[in-house]
Order: C-alpha cells, then structure tokens, then sequence
C-alpha cells in the first residue's frame, strides 16, 4: 500500500516565547517601512484585513522556525518542493540585510 502525504494546517498549542519573539520581529523587518505602507494608503486597506495577513504571515514563519529549531529537514524540503513554483510575481530575489556592519 503506497502511503500518500495529506497536507494539512497544524497548530501548536504549547508557546514557545523564542518563536513568538522572533515571528514578531520578522513580521516587523518584512513590513515596517516598506511598500507594504504605501499600499495600505493608497488602497485604504482596513486595519484588521492588515492585521489578518501579518497574523496569517506570522504563523507561517512560526512554523518554519519550529522546523528549523526541530532539525526537520525532511519537511522543510517537503515545503520547498510544494511551494517552488514561478506562479508568485516575484522578479529576480535579492537577499536584503538591514543592521549594523563592522567597519
């Protein structure tokens, strides 16, 4: 009998203040003073239709940090493979670092 993966959304129940703490201040890395402001503005996007997608945003990064934090590789790649598509509109990625260099 060939075994088939069912996705399904999974909650965790138990806090962990670390993924919380770090969830939090992705959401705010990613959104903060970018053109996510400008879209809020110009659309009049209602604050709890923002606060859905930084909650929905939040959990999503939450939940890859308990897969890193668990050393899950298999389901991280699972995700990958999932998800890798050219569907999104994203031109050419270009990793951006904000903080503090030694000179």
């Amino acid at each position: 009998m060939i075994r088939m993966k069912v996705w399904k959304k999974v909650k965790f129940l138990k806090k962990d203040n670390t993924v919380d703490m770090i969830s939090r201040s992705y959401i705010n890395y990613i959104y903060r003073d970018g053109p996510i402001n400008d879209i809020i503005r110009k659309y009049h996007i209602d604050s709890h239709d923002i606060l859905a997608l930084n909650q929905y945003t939040a959990n999503r990064i939450a939940g890859l940090l308990v897969l890193y934090f668990a050393k899950d590789k298999k389901r991280l790649d699972d995700i990958i493979l999932k998800y890798n598509s050219n569907h999104l509109l994203v031109r050419e990625i270009t990793p951006e670092i904000e903080g503090y260099i030694e000179k």
